[in-house]
């Protein structure tokens, strides 16, 4: 028996195999997903009993639509090979599909959700079209129909706008950069809108709006955007981020441009409301009018000063009346004074008279010369009379009678029960 070396029976067997399996159909789930920096994507696909490794070529990597998640079954498209320096083989992949999903719907979803999460989709950062644009730039192909369309809406519509055309590519694989580039400088033109569009086809024909790098660009436009491609029934990626979606090109410049028919209507209308509120304006200032000038002779200064010259009248009537009444009332009192003063006088007299006399028998009462003489006198203290209680020891006193008056001073003081 020929003997082999590890090296010629692992390139044997490299032969064997790729020669065999050129190109199978596996389906699995993949597993344990690695993304190198070389751009090569790294993973092992199994089933409930078996796994294999994998690899796809960054060449193969880039024409992806969707994301390989950990756990997603898929189909793959892949040729067999041995790696003979360890001796290991694995399924080089060309092309992957998920497993009873297109492959561009998968990348629509995964794209969407991950641009919700990021609040691309917000409402509250939508931008207010204005509504009297006057210069508006259409990002889509100069030769398609859409431009047409647009082009005759705008023209019958709103003929005061200047529309500037970026031609760019709507289709293949490099339409989605020159979409992206054409927003970016746009963006920079100071256009009131910016229209991002194309007409009607498949979900292939119009993936490039779906292409994050255009979400990318309409997200991050200062310049409000209306995204205006397909039909009503297409909804792509850009129509969730832009601030309008118009369901056809030729809805957004009826979305964007005012209608001059609707216009002049519109003025007519205003023109016609005016002229009946001047009308209502100047009757209601007349009638003001007219109550100001009744108002004002009311109130005009003959009318103050007559009203004034009357009030001046009523008041000297009544105020002679007022003193008359009164002088009346005085003289009547003044005569009953005249009669009742001299027995008032009188009796006042006889009074004053009566108390003279009470007063001098009290006086004589009190005279030391009327009363019992022997052992009574008077006691004083500073020209006061004073009680003999009041007295404290060492304090001078007078003690007088009607014949004498000494002076004392108090020795001693007690009190007798």
């Amino acid at each position: 028996m020929y003997t082999l070396s590890v090296s010629a029976l692992n390139e044997q067997i490299k032969g064997l195999l790729e020669t065999s399996f050129t190109q199978v159909l596996v389906e699995g789930e993949l597993s344990r997903i690695t993304f190198h920096n070389s751009g090569h994507i790294y993973f092992t696909l199994k089933d409930s009993s078996s796994v294999i490794s994998c690899v796809m070529f960054r060449g193969n990597a880039s024409k992806l639509k969707f994301r390989l998640e950990e756990g997603m079954k898929v189909v793959i498209n892949a040729a067999l090979t041995l790696y003979k320096p360890r001796g290991s083989y694995q399924l080089n992949c060309f092309s992957i599909e998920p497993s009873g999903q297109g492959a561009l719907a998968l990348a629509y979803e995964q794209l969407k959700q991950k641009l919700s999460n990021q609040g691309y989709f917000n409402t509250e950062i939508k931008k207010q079209l204005p509504k009297f644009p006057s210069r508006i730039a259409l990002i889509t192909s100069a030769t398609g129909a859409a431009l047409q369309d647009m082009l005759r809406v705008a023209n019958s519509r709103y003929k005061n706008i200047e529309i500037d055309i970026y031609d760019v590519l709507v289709q293949g694989d490099s339409a989605s950069s020159a979409i992206s580039n054409a927003v970016i400088v746009a963006d920079t033109k100071e256009y009131d809108i910016l229209v991002v569009g194309r007409g009607g086809g498949s979900i292939e024909d119009l993936w490039a709006f779906n292409e994050e790098v255009v979400a990318n660009a309409i997200f991050n436009a200062q310049t409000p955007v209306v995204s205006a491609v397909g039909h009503e029934i297409d909804w792509v990626i850009s129509d969730f981020v832009s601030d309008v979606r118009a369901a056809t090109p030729s809805a957004a410049m009826e979305i964007c441009l005012p209608d001059t028919n609707e216009l002049y209507q519109y003025i007519d209308s205003i023109a016609s409301q005016l002229e009946q509120t001047l009308q209502q304006k100047i009757y209601t200032k007349s009638q003001e009018l007219q109550h100001l000038k009744s108002s004002f002779a009311q109130h005009s200064v003959d009318k103050k000063l007559a009203q004034r010259e009357e009030e001046i009248k009523q008041l000297k009537a009544s105020f002679s009346q007022s003193m008359n009444f009164n002088l009346q009332g005085y003289e009547r009192e003044l005569s009953r004074l005249n009669q009742q003063l001299p027995q008032a006088i009188n009796n006042q007299l006889n009074i004053a008279q009566t108390q003279i006399l009470n007063l001098q028998k009290v006086l004589e009462s009190n005279n030391p010369k009327f009363k019992t003489k022997t052992g009574f006198a008077q006691l004083s203290q500073n020209a006061k009379v004073i009680d003999i209680s009041s007295l404290m020891v060492g304090e001078e006193f007078d003690v007088q009678s009607d014949e004498v008056l000494i002076s004392a001073k108090v020795i001693n003081k007690e009190k007798i029960r």
